[in-house]
């Protein structure tokens, strides 16, 4: 009889893992077609393709992995298509407006691709050229994605991913715009200038249009290449620490976010003449406004979720469009189990359990996740994909969920709120109030930063003593 079950959980065991290997080879191969299927198509497809492959907490591993290669493997123009761009646009030759021109390009993205140049003048640039065809085509594309898309909404009632088509058709014509981007480059760089640590090229305005943008050359490696930073002596938890303050100061205070922080759009280096370590941001083309109620109910939600005041993170949950998925919000926001978030997501380490128990949980919950992101402000969708994006690169550098990126998020909200209270206060003692109030706040934060740091010193000091005494231990 004991032998009969024993031979039966062990079949059982066989099957369940031959089916899991199955699952993990469908999974590989459905990815592997669509990455196909979106450079085949280029353009719009790809930046779908993108979006996609950020979706970490929606999508298995296979998906996003496999779409992950479209943010650096793109299609590429030709030397014809490219030198026909920019003689319609700026009416000259190659070789009229530089000394030397690149033909390979520094890198291929789904609507344009960037070449090294160097003008006349002696000052080398970075020149960023639309391909050819994308403007005519991504109006088919979407029209076309959106077919699809109903077609397989109708075989499969939950599949609702129509807040793609809706995101696409609103932001394309805004990314195919260089002359926003530069805009935005411009805008970004004067509302961060107090951050030493951030570069954003300087816009040559007289070699650019709205297919063409021509800017300083900045090298730099990859903000997700550990191996660079190694090399030229980078400390990577300040780079992510110093990425977390812009992103924050951006989202919290001013409400004006570069979307698409993809390893390939932000590079670190050493100054030269400085030799401090900076962030080199690149891709302008998409920005969100936040509204200003939207931005200060996601500031108080933030503070909930930091606290972890359950009554508020509901509150302001409901209030940013969550309704009664609002504990399902709170994990795709925070990227972490229910129980961390009750526990409190500042004070819980992240663990591979938890990542396991959360990619587990999406697959069982992807109805309620698809009605979730399409029942929240559409300016959600583009944060989402953000801390997406940032929390990628906190993975890849082993940094994620530290505690300096919660007392910095902790600053921005609290500036942010005092900043909004001083614009409604009537009188001058009014605001000097919110003032004093907001200054004990920040100086409560620098307090409780200074005792972590003593903590961590003395926590490191114990460590090495212990490693010493064992070490002679051994040697006696």
């Amino acid at each position: 009889m004991y032998r009969s079950e024993f031979r039966c959980q062990a079949v059982l065991s066989i099957s369940l893992k031959l089916l899991l290997k199955k699952s993990f080879q469908v999974h590989r191969r459905s990815a592997e077609r669509l990455r196909d299927l979106c450079c085949a198509n280029r353009g719009t497809f790809i930046k779908v393709g993108q979006h996609l492959g950020a979706l970490d907490y929606l999508l298995p591993e296979e998906y996003t992995s496999t779409l992950k290669v479209l943010h650096s493997s793109a299609p590429q123009s030709s030397m014809e298509e490219i030198q026909q761009v920019i003689r319609e646009d700026l009416g000259m030759e190659l070789s009229e407006l530089f000394v030397s021109f690149e033909e390979k390009p520094q890198g291929a993205a789904s609507l344009a691709q960037v070449h090294k140049a160097v003008l006349h003048d002696g000052r080398t640039v970075a020149v960023k050229v639309q391909h050819p065809k994308v403007k005519k085509q991504s109006a088919k594309d979407i029209v076309v994605m959106e077919a699809l898309l109903n077609m397989v909404h109708l075989i499969f009632p939950d599949f609702a991913f129509m807040w793609l088509v809706e995101e696409a058709k609103k932001n394309m014509p805004l990314e195919l715009d260089f002359l926003n981007e530069g805009r935005n480059a411009e805008k970004v760089a004067s509302m961060l200038s107090h951050f030493p640590f951030l570069k954003v090229p300087m816009i040559h305005w007289d070699l650019s249009t709205k297919r063409i943008l021509t800017m300083e050359f900045a090298e730099g490696g990859q903000v997700n290449d550990r191996e660079y930073m190694k090399k030229h002596g980078i400390n990577v938890n300040q780079i992510s620490e110093n990425l977390g303050k812009m992103y924050s100061e951006m989202i919290f205070v001013h409400g004006f976010v570069h979307c698409d922080p993809h390893p390939g759009n932000v590079l670190v280096r050493k100054c030269q003449k400085s030799k401090k370590t900076e962030i080199v941001l690149l891709d302008h083309g998409l920005y969100q406004v936040l509204q200003p109620d939207f931005r200060l109910d996601y500031c108080r939600l933030w503070q909930s979720l930091i606290r972890s005041d359950m009554s508020g993170v509901e509150r302001y949950s409901r209030r940013l469009g969550a309704g009664d998925l609002f504990p399902l919000f709170a994990c795709i926001l925070t990227a972490r189990s229910w129980n961390a978030v009750n526990a409190g997501i500042s004070s819980v380490p992240v663990t591979n359990a938890e990542d396991v128990e959360i990619r587990t949980n999406a697959a069982l919950y992807l109805p309620q996740i698809s009605d979730l992101l399409n029942r929240v402000p559409r300016q959600m969708l583009l944060l989402l994909k953000t801390n997406d994006l940032l929390r990628g690169i906190e993975t890849t550098l082993k940094t994620r969920a530290s505690s300096s990126s919660f007392l910095n998020m902790s600053r921005c909200c609290i500036r942010a709120m005092a900043r909004h209270k001083r614009n409604k206060a009537r009188s001058r003692r009014k605001r000097l109030q919110i003032t004093l109030t907001e200054s004990l706040s920040l100086c409560k934060l620098s307090l409780y930063e200074f005792f972590l740091w003593i903590k961590g010193s003395v926590l490191d000091i114990d460590v090495c003593a212990a490693q010493r005494t064992h070490h002679e231990t051994v040697f006696v």
